[in-house]
């Protein structure tokens, strides 16, 4: 023994103690943060667990404060989308179970970023930031020496100087379009904006479908949206049909809104879904399951997203520095937007 103390063991996590204790990892998660609702000789058991594993117990958080940076694409969707809404509401569950005040703020300039993080540096019952939507290279740089745990939200650091969670974009991109593929289809259109490295994510996913499929000179199937507007998408659509014809047979869109607008102007002028053209959204948001026919999509796991940022943040916190990316699984529904590939059509396949 050389007489100094060993330091905190980074490697242990909280389904470690939950498993010893034979309890959940939210039970876990409150009696190490102090949140009321654990008896007492059960926190006990958790603390010692922790302990006799050398894990780093974070301080009691109960009573304390998150700030919540949202930025203008987040708000704008907010307003128009229920994405962001479902990301909030996991989140602020989260929140309350452990008696977190989650305070947001706008941060649509780098003034709002720099004033954000002063206020949080210097209050002292503020633990951490989430920055939601918010990850963009200039934004990142300038929180790069803030001292507190920052996770991302829905965001994506390509250089792991802050933890994240976000869908895993890439495979459930890939899995919408193995799906058409499955269903005979190989002219397949990706409907996109452009902008969001998560977005970009979902490209590579489908480019992956094709390419593992050995569809070739894909780059012309991709369209871009001049906004996440369904009208947007369906212009950009019926442009593509104008200047190219009907050489496609299929659509996945980057989110449920673009698949919206598709297929709302692809009724309008007369071609059917799916009995024409198939299309798979991403997202699932409510909407999707109403309308005619109703939308076959990615589910996206919103609710999740925003609960699990905030362990991730608490985690941060016990884990010194330790940056982590969390992919959360996605899952296809099916609807009536998909069908197989027209026989009069196997032409263009």
């Amino acid at each position: 023994m050389n007489g100094k103390r060993e330091r905190p063991n980074r490697s242990i996590r909280l389904e470690e103690i939950a498993r010893r204790c034979g309890i959940s990892i939210s039970t876990a998660s409150r009696a190490l943060n102090g949140v009321p609702g654990v008896r007492t000789e059960l926190r006990k058991q958790i603390i010692a667990a922790a302990r006799d594993l050398n894990y780093s117990i974070p301080p009691a958080v109960a009573g304390r404060k998150v700030i919540l940076a949202a930025s203008s694409v987040a708000m704008v969707d907010y307003a128009r989308n229920q994405f962001t809404f479902h990301v909030l509401d996991g989140l602020n569950e989260r929140a309350t179970a452990l008696g977190i005040e989650i305070v947001t703020r706008s941060v649509t300039t780098p003034d709002d970023e720099v004033a954000l993080l002063a206020e949080a540096g210097r209050d002292d019952e503020v633990i951490g930031c989430l920055f939601l939507s918010l990850d963009d290279e200039d934004t990142l740089a300038r929180a790069e020496s803030f001292e507190k745990p920052i996770v991302l939200v829905n965001g994506d650091d390509p250089f792991m100087r802050r933890s994240g969670v976000t869908p895993c974009n890439r495979s459930a991109a890939r899995l919408a379009c193995t799906h058409l593929l499955e269903l005979g289809h190989r002219r397949i259109l990706f409907l996109t904006h452009r902008g969001r490295r998560t977005i970009e994510r979902r490209l590579e996913g489908w480019r992956d479908a094709l390419l593992a499929a050995g569809v070739e000179e894909i780059e012309d199937l991709v369209v871009e949206a001049g906004d996440w507007l369904p009208e947007d998408a369906g212009k950009a659509v019926l442009q593509r049909i104008a200047e190219n014809g009907r050489d496609f047979t299929a659509i996945v869109a980057a989110g449920d809104s673009l698949a919206l607008g598709a297929l709302g102007s692809l009724s309008a002028a007369g071609i059917e879904v799916p009995r024409e053209v198939s299309i798979v959204g991403m997202d699932d948001l409510p909407l999707s399951a109403f309308s005619n026919p109703p939308l076959t999509t990615m589910h996206i796991p919103m609710r999740e997203i925003g609960s699990t940022a905030l362990t991730l943040l608490l985690d941060d916190m016990a884990q010194d520095g330790l940056s982590r990316r969390l992919e959360l699984a996605c899952r296809l529904v099916r609807r009536e937007s998909c069908g197989p590939l027209p026989a009069i059509r196997q032409d263009i396949s």
